[in-house]
């Protein structure tokens, strides 16, 4: 059914959901929670990354269902696509297939607005020591050995299902 079928029907009290959504939405108190996969019950209004956007009001692939026999929630792990979305907010990440003790991922904001140049950032670049350097935002691992370096993700991660919050 269509977006705005389905809200009609939240509205009256259904729970409903989109097919590729683990969790789904239900109308308590008067405002609409998010039951998400990884167990945790958000109301809309409060949410940072707010998913209601032109394709999910176009779609017509909205369900009613009964959100009391949903059952995979309490689902611990994700996709990179909600890594990156996490990393954003803040969070550090690691994959549940990652071997190393440690090793995780956070996102570095940059510095668009430059910082002043150390003497090996300098030299390398070519630059005066003291010089503003800017910097693109990017990804950071930390280390088993606890140092941190640049990271971009093999294709292997980004087709990972099994990307976890670093508690």
């Amino acid at each position: 059914m269509f977006f705005k079928e389905a809200y009609e029907a939240l509205k009256q009290g259904a729970d409903i959901k989109r097919p590729s959504w683990k969790g789904f939405w239900r109308k308590e108190n008067g405002t609409i929670v998010m039951y998400c996969k990884d167990g945790s019950k958000v109301p809309f209004m409060e949410t940072e990354c707010i998913f209601v956007d032109i394709g999910h009001m176009m779609a017509d692939d909205w369900e009613i269902i009964d959100g009391d026999s949903v059952t995979g929630l309490n689902v611990s792990t994700f996709t990179f696509g909600e890594a990156v979305s996490r990393l954003k907010r803040g969070q550090r990440v690691t994959r549940k297939g990652w071997n190393g003790k440690g090793l995780f991922v956070v996102y570095q904001k940059g510095y668009p607005e430059g910082i002043p140049c150390n003497k090996q950032t300098a030299a390398a670049w070519g630059m005066n020591e003291g010089d503003l350097f800017r910097c693109e935002p990017y990804l950071q691992i930390n280390t088993v050995d606890g140092s941190h370096a640049m990271w971009v993700p093999s294709i292997r991660d980004v087709l990972a299902e099994d990307w976890k919050v670093v508690e």
